[in-house]
């Protein structure tokens, strides 16, 4: 029994490309998901934390874990447009190299 909640990888779900294209691709949506994490990273140490809620030396350890979960999901859906720029460049270089 397949479990509906679980996303299906099929052929219907992604674009057509070649395995190395899909590879950049993949490359380069990682590319943006960490940028985009230290960004986040960099936002969340200039919150001020305060005192009432504060919690402590938890949240400070699992601040930046938020920042690479946020920077994930955001490249995950769709960034700030770096993905395909970076991919774009991969692609130009390994014409480049061939």
């Amino acid at each position: 029994m397949t479990d509906p909640i679980a996303p299906t990888a099929g052929p219907s779900s992604a674009p057509s490309l070649p395995a190395n294209h899909a590879a950049i691709a993949r490359t380069a949506e990682n590319f943006e998901a960490v940028f985009m994490g230290e960004m986040a990273k960099l936002m969340l140490e200039s919150v001020d934390i305060g005192d009432t809620f504060s919690g402590g030396h938890g949240e400070e350890i699992f601040r930046g874990m938020l920042g690479e979960k946020l920077g994930s999901e955001m490249a995950r859906r769709g960034g700030v447009g770096l993905a395909p720029a970076v991919m774009e460049q991969m692609l130009k270089m390994q014409e480049g190299s061939s």
